[in-house]
C-alpha cells in the first residue's frame, strides 16, 4: 500500500464521522427551508466534461419539462468550467445559480437536497458520504469510488442514511438486464457457467487524451492542490500540469484507465444480468504495449473473476484495436444468452445441442431465438437514469434505483482488484462476509476438488428459481466401474 492510499483511507474514516456534526446543523437548515421551497434543490460537484455535457445538461432538461427540481448551485475548481455550467443553467431554467470552488461550501450554504457529482474518480468517496451524511441525495459519476475500501465505507453510510444514491452507469436504465436476469432466474440457460465482456477502443492520439488542453488552464484559474486533494491526502503534490488536470484518467493517482473508466460500466452491467455480486477471486493482467506518452495506465488490459456461485467473468480490451471486439454474452450448460444488438434493445439466446440438454426441440427450439423486453430502451440512456434517480427520490425508494451503492461496490471490487492485481503481480481474494481482501493461495481450486470427490451439488446465483434444471450431468451406465481397486477387489464386483 503506497502512502497516500493510507491516508487517503484514513481520511475517510475521520471524514464520515467529522462531518455529522456539521449535517445536524445542514438538516436543521433544510427543515425551516422545506416550507418555503417545495422543488428538490440539487448542486453539481465537479461541472467539466461528463459533469457538464451528462449532468448539467440532462437534469436541465428535465427540469425544463416539468419536474419538481430545482438547479442552483455548482461547483468546480476550473473557473471556466464553474462558469459555463451556471450561466448554461440560468440561461436553460432562470434563476441565479451559486458559485463554488469548495463542495463544502456549496454543501454548507445551500440547503441542497440532492447533489450530482462529476469529479475525477478519486475524490468520489468523500464527496458522496459527506453529502450522504449531510441529508443529501446522491447521483454519482461511474466509477462510484476508486478503491475497495472506499466502497465497503460508502454502502455502510450509504445504509445508515436511508438516503437515494444512484452510481453513473447509466447502461444500468436498460431493460435488456432484468430481462436477461429473469432468464437466468428461470432456468433457461441452466446453471450459470460464465460471461465474457470487452469495451475496445482506438484512436490515433491515444485514449483520453482527446480532452484537449488549453492555455487558459493554468494555477491562476484552477486552484491546483484542491484538484489534486493534498490535504485529504488524496494525491501527492505535485507542479501544475494542464494534462494531468483535463486527461488524469491516464494517470494511477486519479483514476485507473480502461478499469474504472469503461470496464465498470460493462461488469456492472453483467452483474445486473447474472445476479453475481462479489468476486471470491480476481487476476488482472495486460500492459502499455503502443500508447508511449507518458500516460502510465495500460492500452491491453483483461479482468479474470471467480465467483462463489461456481462462475467466472471475464472484461478484456485493448485501447489501441476497436474492430474485432470479443462478444457479450453469458454462457449456460443449457444455453448461452448473446447481447448482439449494438442498442441493447434486445438479445439472443443461443440454445446447446438436444443431445446435452435432453429437452425436445418442441419445448427448447434448437433454433436461436431473439428476446425482445416488454420494456423498450431509452433514446437517451443518461436522461433515463437521472430520472429513475428522481423518481426514487420522490418515491423514498432507493432499493428502486437501477444501480444503488451495494451494485456499484461490486463492481469496484471486481475492477479494483484487477487493477491491483495488474500492477502488484499478485492474484487477489474477496470475502463478501468479512469484506476484506487477502492474497490468494490454492484454496480457490481445492475447495472445487473437494465438491467434485464429495459428488456435491451445483451453486446458483442469488434468484435462481430452477431448482436443478442444467445444472447436473448424466452417468452413464459404465460409470459403475469406475472406482479405485481397494486390496485388489473390483469395485464393480
Amino acid at each position: 500500500m503506497n502512502p497516500t492510499e493510507s491516508t487517503r483511507r484514513s481520511f475517510l474514516k475521520t471524514s464520515a464521522a467529522g462531518v455529522a456534526a456539521g449535517s445536524l446543523a445542514m438538516q436543521a437548515q433544510k427543515a425551516q427551508a422545506a416550507d418555503a421551497n417545495s422543488k428538490l434543490r440539487i448542486g453539481f460537484v465537479g461541472v467539466g466534461g461528463r459533469g457538464f455535457g451528462a449532468h448539467v445538461k440532462s437534469l436541465s432538461k428535465i427540469a425544463k419539462e416539468g419536474a419538481n427540481i430545482e438547479l442552483v448551485a455548482v461547483c468546480d475548481v476550473y473557473d471556466a468550467n464553474r462558469n459555463r455550467a451556471a450561466d448554461y443553467i440560468e440561461k436553460e431554467n432562470g434563476g441565479k445559480v451559486a458559485r463554488y470552488v469548495d463542495f463544502r461550501d456549496m454543501y454548507a450554504k445551500e440547503n441542497l437536497d440532492a447533489v450530482s457529482i462529476g469529479t475525477p474518480d478519486h475524490w468520489h468517496a468523500i464527496q458522496a458520504i459527506e453529502a450522504m451524511k449531510g441529508d443529501m441525495h446522491v447521483y454519482c459519476e461511474k466509477p462510484m469510488v476508486k478503491q475497495v475500501e472506499e466502497a465497503i465505507e460508502l454502502v455502510k453510510v450509504w445504509k445508515d442514511s436511508g438516503k437515494v444514491m444512484q452510481v453513473g452507469v447509466q447502461g444500468t436504465s436498460l431493460p435488456v438486464w432484468d430481462a436477461a436476469r429473469e432468464k437466468v432466474d428461470e432456468g433457461m440457460l441452466g446453471k450459470v457457467l460464465m460471461y465474457q465482456t470487452e469495451y475496445f477502443r482506438n484512436s490515433d492520439i491515444g485514449q483520453w487524451r482527446y480532452y484537449k488542453l488549453s492555455k487558459d488552464m493554468s494555477p491562476k484559474t484552477i486552484d491546483w492542490k484542491r484538484f489534486l486533494g493534498v490535504e485529504e491526502g488524496l494525491a501527492e503534490d505535485q507542479p501544475f500540469d494542464r494534462a494531468v488536470f483535463a486527461q488524469w484518467r491516464r494517470f494511477w493517482e486519479f483514476g485507473s484507465g480502461m478499469f474504472t473508466d469503461l470496464f465498470v460500466h460493462r461488469t456492472t452491467q453483467m452483474m445486473k444480468a447474472t445476479g453475481l455480486r462479489y468476486p471470491a477471486r480476481v487476476t488482472g493482467s495486460g500492459g502499455l504495449y503502443l500508447e508511449y506518452d507518458g500516460r502510465e495506465v495500460p492500452d491491453v488490459a483483461t479482468v479474470v473473476a471467480e465467483f462463489n456461485e461456481g462462475a467466472q467473468g471475464l472484461v478484456t480490451a485493448t485501447m489501441a484495436a476497436s474492430e474485432t471486439p470479443v462478444q457479450q454474452l453469458i454462457r449456460g450448460h443449457f444455453g448461452s444468452i448473446v447481447f448482439d444488438d449494438p442498442a441493447f434493445d434486445q438479445f439472443s439466446f443461443v440454445p446447446e445441442r438436444p443431445q446435452v440438454t435432453h429437452i425436445s426441440p418442441t419445448e427448447l427450439p434448437y433454433e436461436k431465438q431473439v428476446i425482445r423486453p416488454e420494456k423498450r430502451a431509452p433514446k437517451d440512456q443518461t436522461k433515463a437514469h437521472f430520472e429513475n434517480w428522481i423518481k426514487a427520490i420522490e418515491d423514498n425508494t432507493p432499493e428502486t434505483c437501477n444501480n444503488t451503492p451495494d451494485l456499484g461496490a461490486a463492481a469496484i471490487v471486481l475492477v479494483n482488484l484487477g487493477a491491483r492485481s495488474y500492477r502488484e503481480g499478485k492474484i487477489y481474494h474477496f470475502d463478501d462476509k468479512k469484506m476484506a481482501i487477502s492474497e490468494a493461495d490454492g484454496s480457490w481450486s481445492k475447495q472445487w476438488e473437494k465438491r467434485s470427490k464429495e459428488r456435491g451439488s451445483a451453486s446458483h446465483v442469488a434468484g435462481w428459481k430452477a431448482g436443478d434444471k442444467g445444472s447436473t450431468i448424466q452417468n452413464p451406465d459404465y460409470q459403475s466401474l469406475e472406482g479405485p481397486w481397494i486390496d485388489g477387489k473390483d469395485p464393480a464386483a
